[in-house]
Formats: C-alpha cells, structure tokens, sequence
C-alpha cells in the first residue's frame, strides 16, 4: 500500500473513531435528560393519594378519644368522637348535609371561577408591565396578607345581607394570591420561549395564551391552589359573620348555629365537614392537574 493512503486509511479511522465517541457521549447526555416514566397500577396511586391522609385521620381520631376518655377536659369543651358521629349521622340521615354542602361548595367554586377570570389578566400585566407592577405589585402582596375576615363588615355595610357580600370577599380573597402565583411562574420563564414567540409572531393575546401561561403553568398552578384555600377560607369567614336566613345555611352557618346553641359537638361536627371537603378538592382536583403537569414536563418519574 503506498503511504499517502496508509496515512488516509490511519487518519481516516481515526476520525470514525472520534465520531462514534462523540456520538456516544450525545446520546448518554440524552439518555440523562431523558426521564424514566415507570407506569404505576391504579391501586397503588389509589393507596399512594388515599392512604396517607387517611392513616392521618385515624391516628388524630384515636388521640382524641385517649384525650377525652382521661378526662383532662371537661365534655363541654372536648366532646366524645362517637357523639360527634352520631350529629354527621343524623345531618346525613335528614338530608341537610346536601344542601349544607351545595350551598358553601357552590359559592366557593363560582367566586373561585370569577376570581380566576379576573386575577389571569392582572397577573399578565403586572408580570410584563414594568410600570404596573411598580405601582400594583406591592397592593397585590399587600392584599394577600391581609386576613379577608376583614372585608366581612365592610361587605355587609356595602351589599347588605346577600350573595353580593359573599362573593366579594371570596373574590378578594382569592385574586391577589392567583395574581401573584401568575407573576412568580413568568418571572421563572426562560427568556429564549417569549423570543421565539415573537419571531413566530405571537404578540399581545396570542403570547399569553401559546407562549407565557403554558410556560408558567406550574406557577400559575401553585396561585391557583393557593387562591383556592383563601377562597374556601373567605368563605367560612363570610358565611359565619354575616349569617342570616336570606343567605341559607352553609358549613359556616352551620358552624355558627352550633356556637350559640353553646353546641360543641355541631362545632366539631361542622369543623369536621370543612376538613374534608379541604381534603377533597386537594385530592380530587388540585393533585391530579400537578400529577398532568409535572407529566408534561417530564418531571413525574411516574404514572
């Protein structure tokens, strides 16, 4: 063989081999990033969600009856787990516990829907407007912070006794937290997403809706989980400061009934019931749409 090729064939090898190193090392940095879903049944995400807050609920139902049978607080103060039962018993045997439920239920799930309606624009611009966010953006947080109880009185000077007063203060309850959770997931958007957008040309609505809040979705997310328990705290606040017969009886009304009938048991009976429909809604709703969104991410290492 003469050498000019000799060397070709030697230089030439040696290329092929730094190629198929190179290619290695590529598709080992994209095995990394890529995420291992390992498909679990559907008992075990049943037992996985379930079971831990149910083992919780037991464990606090047995402490409190070990409380209340060494009797270090007198009745009147700590009633007995089983009378507590008895009064579910009964509000669920007459049928009252539906109504109880649809009205609070009902209320928060409308305030909360009308919230997100009206804190998904506010976040975008205070996320995106410099100047908006200089002047609002300290209200927004301000707002949150403020315990919502404290729009009650005024609510009920301004609207009376009515639907009107619940909604407002479910509203301010909820928006400034939503708002805020929007803000924080933008303000996490890699900068490379809005510029291909524009070059694409998605501007104004269109970048909000294809680029930004897909982007900050699981921010936005988290407000929204968060907006919720204000929403369903406001409620409680609400509904047992300006209780009257025009606005029914929901789980602060009914909470509220049992206090001045100085009836601990209809208390820890309704607290009961608060507890949850809290639980519930993280379960039922606010855990699955993370499970979908950590998914799409390829950040769940399960499914």
């Amino acid at each position: 063989m003469p050498r000019e090729n000799a060397g070709a064939a030697v230089t030439g090898g040696a290329v092929t081999d730094r190629e198929h190193d190179s290619a290695a090392a590529v598709a080992a940095l994209d095995a990394l990033d890529t995420p291992v879903v390992r498909t679990t049944p559907w008992w075990q995400r049943a037992l996985r969600g379930w079971l831990p807050p149910a083992v919780a609920v037991v464990v606090i139902i047995v402490i409190w009856q070990v409380v209340w049978a060494s009797a270090v607080l007198p009745e009147y103060r700590l009633p007995d787990p089983a009378d507590v039962a008895g009064e579910l018993g009964d509000v669920v045997a007459s049928g009252q516990i539906w109504s109880i439920l649809w009205t609070s239920i009902s209320r928060a799930v409308l305030g909360f829907l009308f919230a997100l309606v009206v804190a998904t624009p506010i976040g975008l611009v205070v996320a995106k407007v410099p100047l908006v966010r200089s002047a609002i953006g300290p209200l927004l947080t301000g707002l949150q912070s403020l315990p919502s109880v404290a729009w009650v009185p005024a609510a009920v000077l301004w609207f009376g006794l009515t639907d009107a007063t619940i909604f407002f203060v479910v509203l301010l309850g909820s928006v400034p937290s939503i708002a805020n959770g929007l803000v924080a997931g933008i303000d996490q958007v890699p900068p490379i997403l809005p510029r291909a957008g524009q070059v694409l040309g998605a501007t104004g609505f269109a970048m909000a809706r294809h680029v930004l809040l897909p982007a900050a979705l699981p921010g936005y997310l988290a407000g929204c989980k968060q907006g919720w328990a204000f929403s369903w705290r406001s409620l409680m606040a609400a509904e047992i400061i300006a209780a009257g017969p025009e606005l029914g009886v929901g789980l602060g009304a009914y909470l509220k009934n049992g206090a001045d009938l100085n009836n601990i048991v209809q208390v820890f009976a309704a607290i009961l019931l608060i507890l949850v429909v809290g639980i519930g809604v993280e379960l039922l709703v606010f855990r699955p749409l993370e499970r979908r969104v950590l998914r799409a991410r390829g950040l769940a290492l399960s499914v």
